[in-house]
């Protein structure tokens, strides 16, 4: 049965309905589990197994089944419902409350109560780690914790998106009993309250899941025993599916590879709607990049079709909003004002603006972080920019960790970046990227779009915020400080035997391990 939370009063937020509820069952975690143990296999790097230590989809894999957070994401849905929260509900704009489960507690047998909640958001606060994800706790302003039970979030301004960041893996609930205050946790020493217990970690290498004996909450395991291995290169994941070594291979496949066992019958490619996009960003900070004319002339060239045929063999949609299709609000504005690619029109764009061509400009890109395809996808661009007679574009690449500071040190005229989504709202692909030059700190702003991002978050009015949405990317495709390229699906390849694997293949990009069992 659901428990449905039901409105306080003619004041509360009718989003709260949509954040709230949670499986009535507190029969417990019982531990055992079904079927065999068996192994996922993986190209991704874990950055750390402490929640407040790392932003990335690797890490959050791993953060999802060890820990809690007080909403989760269910499959193939969008709306929070609760995990280590009974209930949850915005109790005016600026005040989110949630009450906690009974019995809940953590792998060592400590109980978790609104305590160790509290804990966990000040502590991210103040590590404020780099490789961390405390910047999404931005419109949080302190936490009350009236009784054991009971967390609330009073908040600095209006922000109906703040449901959705605690579906987050960077708010999961540690142990203030265990976890240090100010420094980051070794991953020898974490624990957690979630479906599963890290067993074992070796990182770089593998890891173990053992299913929780005392895991509370709406996402308990199947599978008793569960590992996790970790591969240097595609090729070599593709080999581990192939021969049996895993039974699940999930991020990232090449699209060669994809291809190549799609015509393999002893495995099945599985796929799933994606929501990860990749996208160039201009440099404003550069003379190039400071020019609008040079921007749209640019957009107006680009040819996505040839993108995902020529670089991706077809593996990747074409994309024209920074918003992928299925977000409530998403418009393709792209499309809308530039058309199909077009040197004469571009030529015009540039003539009008009185821009002497060709333009000298620099494309960035790195090998390390959005595999070998990148490098596919850059000259791709550089070719069709060249072609025009419009653009002299020449490439430089630099190692993930160099790349993120050289672009923001005006390196680059135009670089390629990657995004999968923190929470399902077109919010988060717009608030990051647009406020105030975004987090790859790009220059561009643009008053009208930091109020109607302000605007869209302060509401529950689902037509207001997607109207506003709307105008968002209609402003960003007239000035173009980003040009998306392409959204990619979300793709596992298994093994006879593993079932749960498809479900959980949705934009959200969370491996629910939770749902997967193996019976080879």
């Amino acid at each position: 049965m659901k428990k449905i939370l039901a409105l306080a009063s003619a004041g509360v937020l009718a989003m709260s309905l949509a954040a709230c509820g949670g499986d009535d069952d507190d029969s417990g975690g019982a531990a055992g589990g079904v079927g065999e143990p068996w192994t996922l296999g993986t190209t991704d790097v874990v950055t750390a197994l402490d929640p407040a230590a790392a932003y990335d989809l690797g890490s959050s894999t791993l953060h999802y089944a060890i820990y809690q957070t007080l909403l989760t994401i269910p499959a193939g849905e969008n709306t929070p419902q609760g995990d280590a929260a009974e209930s949850c509900e915005y109790k005016d704009p600026k005040t989110f409350v949630c009450t906690l489960r009974d019995g809940l507690k953590f792998s060592n047998g400590d109980e978790l109560t609104s305590s160790d909640v509290k804990y966990s958001f000040d502590r991210n606060l103040k590590i404020a780690d780099p490789n961390g994800a405390s910047t999404l706790l931005a419109s949080l302003k302190d936490i009350e914790t009236p009784d054991d039970k009971t967390v609330q979030f009073n908040l600095s301004r209006p922000d109906t998106t703040f449901q959705f960041v605690l579906t987050h893996s960077s708010t999961s609930i540690v142990d203030e009993d265990v976890f240090p205050a100010d420094e980051i946790t070794a991953d020898a020493d974490v624990i957690g309250s979630g479906p599963y217990v890290m067993d074992d970690y070796e990182a770089g290498q593998q890891a173990s899941l053992k299913k929780s004996e005392t895991y509370q909450g709406a996402n308990e395991g199947k599978s008793p025993l569960i590992f996790v291995k970790y591969y240097p290169e595609s090729s070599n994941l593709k080999l581990a599916v192939q021969n049996d070594e895993v039974q699940v291979a999930w991020r990232s496949l090449s699209p060669t590879d994809i291809t190549d066992l799609e015509g393999n019958d002893s495995v099945d490619v599985l796929k799933g709607e994606g929501s990860e996009i990749r996208y160039w960003t201009w440099q404003l900070g550069t003379p190039v990049g400071k020019d609008k004319a040079i921007r749209q002339a640019a957009a107006q060239l680009i040819d996505r079709d040839a993108i995902s045929e020529r670089a991706y063999e077809g593996t990747v949609d074409p994309l024209y909003s920074p918003v992928p299709p299925g977000f409530p609000g998403q418009v393709d504005s792209f499309k809308a004002k530039y058309g199909e690619p077009s040197v004469d029109k571009a030529k015009a764009i540039l003539s009008k603006a009185g821009v002497k061509t060709p333009v000298d400009i620099t494309l960035g890109y790195t090998p390390s972080h959005y595999g070998p395809n990148a490098v596919d996808e850059a000259t791709e661009l550089k070719s069709q920019l060249n072609d025009s007679g419009l653009f002299n574009a020449t490439t430089k690449s630099a190692e993930w960790e160099q790349y993120q500071n050289l672009y923001k040190e005006n390196a680059y005229d135009l670089f390629i970046l990657g995004w999968f989504p923190d929470f399902l709202d077109a919010d988060n692909y717009l608030s990051p990227f647009f406020v105030d030059g975004g987090f790859y700190a790009n220059n561009y702003t643009n008053p009208e779009v930091n109020k109607l991002v302000a605007s869209s978050q302060a509401t529950d009015d689902s037509a207001a915020r997607e109207k506003d949405f709307g105008k968002i990317q209609d402003i960003v495709a007239e000035d173009v400080p980003t040009i998306p390229s392409w959204v990619g699906k979300n793709t596992a390849v298994t093994q006879p035997g593993i079932e749960g694997v498809q479900e959980t293949l949705d934009p959200a990009f969370i491996f629910r391990f939770w749902m997967v069992s193996y019976n080879g």
